[in-house]
Protein backbone atom coordinates (compact mmCIF):
# COMPACT_ATOMS: atom_id res chain seq x y z
CA UNK A 1 0.00 0.00 0.00
CA UNK A 2 1.37 3.46 -0.93
CA UNK A 3 1.42 6.57 1.11
CA UNK A 4 0.59 9.54 -1.14
CA UNK A 5 1.34 13.21 -0.05
CA UNK A 6 -1.61 15.39 -1.03
CA UNK A 7 -0.01 19.13 -0.21
CA UNK A 8 -2.94 22.70 -0.87
CA UNK A 9 -1.10 25.28 -2.65
CA UNK A 10 -0.98 28.72 -3.40
CA UNK A 11 -0.35 29.57 -7.35
CA UNK A 12 3.38 30.96 -5.62
CA UNK A 13 3.95 27.51 -4.11
CA UNK A 14 3.16 28.03 -0.54
CA UNK A 15 1.96 25.27 1.32
CA UNK A 16 -1.40 25.62 3.14
CA UNK A 17 -2.33 22.18 4.63
CA UNK A 18 -0.69 18.63 4.01
CA UNK A 19 -2.09 15.15 4.50
CA UNK A 20 -1.51 11.54 3.30
CA UNK A 21 -3.44 9.10 1.84
CA UNK A 22 -3.04 5.41 1.85
CA UNK A 23 -3.71 4.31 -1.75
CA UNK A 24 -3.81 0.61 -2.63
CA UNK A 25 -3.28 0.92 -6.41
CA UNK A 26 -1.07 2.72 -7.83
CA UNK A 27 -3.03 3.42 -10.99
CA UNK A 28 -6.24 5.92 -10.15
CA UNK A 29 -8.32 8.17 -11.97
CA UNK A 30 -8.22 11.93 -11.15
CA UNK A 31 -12.36 11.77 -9.85
CA UNK A 32 -11.06 8.81 -7.05
CA UNK A 33 -8.02 10.45 -6.40
CA UNK A 34 -10.10 13.57 -5.29
CA UNK A 35 -12.80 11.18 -4.04
CA UNK A 36 -10.48 9.49 -1.62
CA UNK A 37 -9.18 13.03 -0.49
CA UNK A 38 -12.69 14.11 0.24
CA UNK A 39 -13.98 11.18 1.88
CA UNK A 40 -10.83 10.81 4.06
CA UNK A 41 -11.21 14.75 5.05
CA UNK A 42 -14.76 14.53 6.00
CA UNK A 43 -14.55 11.84 8.10
CA UNK A 44 -11.73 13.20 10.14
CA UNK A 45 -13.51 16.03 10.68
CA UNK A 46 -16.18 14.37 11.70
CA UNK A 47 -14.68 11.87 13.76
CA UNK A 48 -13.83 15.09 15.64
CA UNK A 49 -16.49 17.31 15.06
CA UNK A 50 -14.51 20.90 16.60
CA UNK A 51 -12.19 23.24 15.29
CA UNK A 52 -11.20 23.94 11.83
CA UNK A 53 -11.88 22.03 8.75
CA UNK A 54 -9.24 21.77 6.54
CA UNK A 55 -10.77 20.63 3.10
CA UNK A 56 -10.85 21.07 -0.68
CA UNK A 57 -14.07 22.61 -0.36
CA UNK A 58 -16.21 25.45 1.53
CA UNK A 59 -18.81 23.28 3.46
CA UNK A 60 -21.81 24.52 3.85
CA UNK A 61 -22.75 26.99 6.67
CA UNK A 62 -19.52 27.27 7.16
CA UNK A 63 -16.93 30.68 7.44
CA UNK A 64 -13.84 31.44 6.41
CA UNK A 65 -10.84 31.04 9.11
CA UNK A 66 -7.12 31.10 9.41
CA UNK A 67 -6.28 27.92 6.78
CA UNK A 68 -9.24 26.14 6.80
CA UNK A 69 -13.26 26.47 7.67
CA UNK A 70 -14.90 26.92 10.72
CA UNK A 71 -18.65 25.34 10.92
CA UNK A 72 -20.87 27.93 12.29
CA UNK A 73 -22.57 24.95 14.27
CA UNK A 74 -21.00 21.71 14.92
CA UNK A 75 -22.45 19.76 13.11
CA UNK A 76 -21.51 16.15 10.71
CA UNK A 77 -20.27 17.22 7.32
CA UNK A 78 -22.28 16.07 3.88
CA UNK A 79 -19.22 14.08 2.51
CA UNK A 80 -21.48 13.29 -0.62
CA UNK A 81 -22.29 17.12 -0.75
CA UNK A 82 -18.84 17.95 -0.16
CA UNK A 83 -17.54 15.63 -3.01
CA UNK A 84 -19.99 17.03 -5.97
CA UNK A 85 -18.83 20.53 -4.71
CA UNK A 86 -15.03 19.06 -5.31
CA UNK A 87 -15.55 17.88 -8.86
CA UNK A 88 -17.55 20.88 -9.91
CA UNK A 89 -15.42 23.28 -8.63
CA UNK A 90 -12.32 21.43 -10.62
CA UNK A 91 -14.27 21.71 -13.69
CA UNK A 92 -14.57 25.28 -13.68
CA UNK A 93 -11.19 25.76 -12.72
CA UNK A 94 -11.65 26.51 -8.93
CA UNK A 95 -8.24 24.40 -8.56
CA UNK A 96 -5.99 22.94 -10.66
CA UNK A 97 -4.33 19.30 -9.48
CA UNK A 98 -0.41 18.27 -10.33
CA UNK A 99 0.42 14.97 -9.99
CA UNK A 100 3.99 14.20 -9.55
CA UNK A 101 4.70 17.87 -11.14
CA UNK A 102 2.40 16.81 -14.13
CA UNK A 103 -0.64 19.54 -14.29
CA UNK A 104 -3.94 16.62 -14.54
CA UNK A 105 -6.76 17.40 -17.59
CA UNK A 106 -9.94 15.70 -17.07
CA UNK A 107 -11.48 14.02 -14.26
CA UNK A 108 -11.49 10.41 -16.05
CA UNK A 109 -7.37 10.27 -16.64
CA UNK A 110 -5.66 7.66 -14.78
CA UNK A 111 -1.91 8.84 -13.27
CA UNK A 112 0.42 6.91 -11.25
CA UNK A 113 0.55 6.92 -7.53
CA UNK A 114 2.80 4.80 -6.39
CA UNK A 115 5.52 4.82 -3.68
CA UNK A 116 7.16 8.69 -3.59
CA UNK A 117 4.42 10.04 -5.66
CA UNK A 118 2.88 13.37 -5.01
CA UNK A 119 -0.54 15.32 -5.62
CA UNK A 120 -1.04 19.52 -5.74
CA UNK A 121 -4.02 20.86 -5.09
CA UNK A 122 -3.46 24.81 -6.62
CA UNK A 123 -6.64 27.00 -5.45
CA UNK A 124 -7.01 29.72 -7.42
CA UNK A 125 -8.32 32.67 -6.20
CA UNK A 126 -11.08 34.86 -8.09
CA UNK A 127 -10.11 38.94 -8.72
CA UNK A 128 -12.31 41.31 -7.42
CA UNK A 129 -13.38 44.50 -9.51
CA UNK A 130 -13.79 45.06 -13.19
Amino acid sequence: MALLTIQDETAAGSILHQLELEIAQEMLTVRDLIARRVHQEVAAYNHRQAGIFNGLVQPTASERALNGFRLRQPTPIDAEEQLYKALEGFQQNSYFVLVNNRQVESLEEEVWIGAGATASFIKLTPLVGG
